[in-house]
């Protein structure tokens, strides 16, 4: 295990959209083919929409079929509020995407919160917890989860899942879903997953797209300074690969592609 990561820069999201395809179609077939399921995490905030234009286009080729019977969707990290509320993550993408998918390419199965928890987030984040034991540890006793695929966003102060910068939660190495109470971003309720499941999936990708995200962007690249989207890349080395457009890396000193 080594190298760095890999940042793709692209000139829009329409032009992102087709590679971001393929890198999942990638992580599918290696699923498939390493358990018959497609393990997959995913974020909140502009990802979903992102998602959708990458995996909602026609298929060209048989190789392209995206087989969403076979996923099993977790969330990366979830607020604590109703699923119809505007600040759930799982509502944001049964909006943009799961609503959206046609029926012939089935519908995953999706992990929710239990929101009969929403006063108690450790209670709610156990639970969660307990969700991830059932799929990835059922038949065997693990350490940790190994997810196919996270799907990541990026914060303007570098936070990623609801692990936010200079939080105690970033040493967190026990738990493998954490509740978090003082989100500095609100709603201050949350779970999240922790540092070290993410940094273990078999793929890891962050999409970061517009100029708002410049500055954080080369702080991530070139200062460092323990955010958290650092401390994934530190993790993951060449497991991680960012999908970013030229407004978010325009002066990012750090070695970029347009392809995989």
């Amino acid at each position: 295990m080594g190298g760095q990561p890999n940042l793709l820069a692209f000139p829009d999201v329409d032009k992102l959209a087709p590679t971001l395809r393929t890198y999942i179609l990638q992580a599918q077939t290696a699923g498939l083919h390493r358990h018959d399921s497609f393990k997959v995490a995913v974020s909140g905030g502009s990802l979903p929409k992102t998602l959708a234009k990458a995996l909602l286009a026609p298929a060209t080729s048989a190789e392209e079929k995206l087989q969403f019977d076979k996923w099993e969707i977790f969330f990366a990290d979830e607020r604590a509020v109703p699923l119809d509320h505007e600040d759930s993550n799982y509502c944001l993408l049964k909006a943009e995407l799961l609503d959206k998918i046609p029926a012939e390419l089935g519908q995953p199965k999706v992990h929710t919160i239990n929101t009969d928890l929403l006063d108690d987030v450790q209670e709610m984040a156990d639970q969660y917890e307990k969700l991830l034991v059932e799929s990835f540890a059922a038949r065997d006793s693990v350490k940790l989860p190994i997810f196919d695929l996270l799907l990541l966003g990026c914060g303007p102060d570098g936070h990623t899942c609801s692990l936010f910068p200079g939080h105690e939660l970033l040493r967190e190495t026990d738990c493998w879903v954490a509740p978090i109470e003082d989100s500095p971003k609100p709603p201050a309720k949350r779970i999240t997953l922790t540092l070290p499941v993410v940094t273990h999936g078999v793929k890891i990708a962050f999409v970061a797209t517009g100029g708002g995200k410049k500055e954080i962007m080369k702080q991530i690249f070139e200062g460092g300074g323990g955010l958290p989207c650092t401390l994934v890349n530190e993790g993951g080395l060449d497991r991680v690969t960012w999908f970013t457009d030229s407004p978010a890396v325009e002066g990012v000193s750090f070695p970029r592609r347009g392809s995989l």
